[in-house]
């Protein structure tokens, strides 16, 4: 006999976090948002700060829910030092875009696994990204069809990823 699987717990509101995990097969018993301060420390960089949200997420929400597995993660898209805004309307949306037009920046992905024993795992992905708007010099001349559609709501920055290079790390 095998022993039981435990529950899987998501410690997100994200659909992104559900569509991507749904992809490899896997179903949460639960989708629990963990409502953390996500400020920036003063002078914090962006893959420390992506990893430290990602494991508090998941850690408050382990503490609700002893014996199960918790998934909690964070993305931070990150402008050199600068880390910017989870965007809540198309204004923010527009400015986003107009920062990274036509120039290199990197989005943080941190995830952090706690198992049913308490044990956390945590690994943090670095994505180069270059984003351009093809025929104008500026994401604000040309309506953006994202935008539009309303999909920046709660997006870490808000970037098109047009090309990436990306590299998975361990994070203590």
């Amino acid at each position: 006999m095998s022993p039981a699987v435990p529950a899987l717990i998501l410690a997100s509101a994200s659909p992104r976090r559900a569509e991507l995990i749904a992809r490899l097969g896997v179903e949460p018993a639960a989708v629990e948002p963990a409502d953390i301060d996500e400020t920036p420390f003063k002078g914090e960089a962006p893959a420390p700060y992506a990893a430290r949200v990602a494991a508090a997420k998941a850690a408050l929400v382990a503490a609700r829910r002893p014996g199960c597995a918790v998934l909690g993660a964070d993305t931070v898209v990150a402008a050199g030092r600068r880390i910017l805004p989870k965007t809540d309307d198309a204004q923010t949306a527009r400015a986003c875009l107009e920062l990274l037009s036509g120039r290199r920046h990197r989005v943080y992905s941190a995830v952090t696994l706690i198992n049913a024993g308490g044990v956390a795992r945590h690994r943090l992905s670095t994505s180069i990204v270059a984003y351009f708007v093809m025929g104008t010099s500026s994401p604000a001349a040309k309506p953006n069809p994202a935008i539009t559609r309303r999909e920046f709501r709660k997006s870490a920055g808000f970037c098109a990823c047009v090309r990436s290079t990306a590299s998975w790390s361990g994070v203590r």
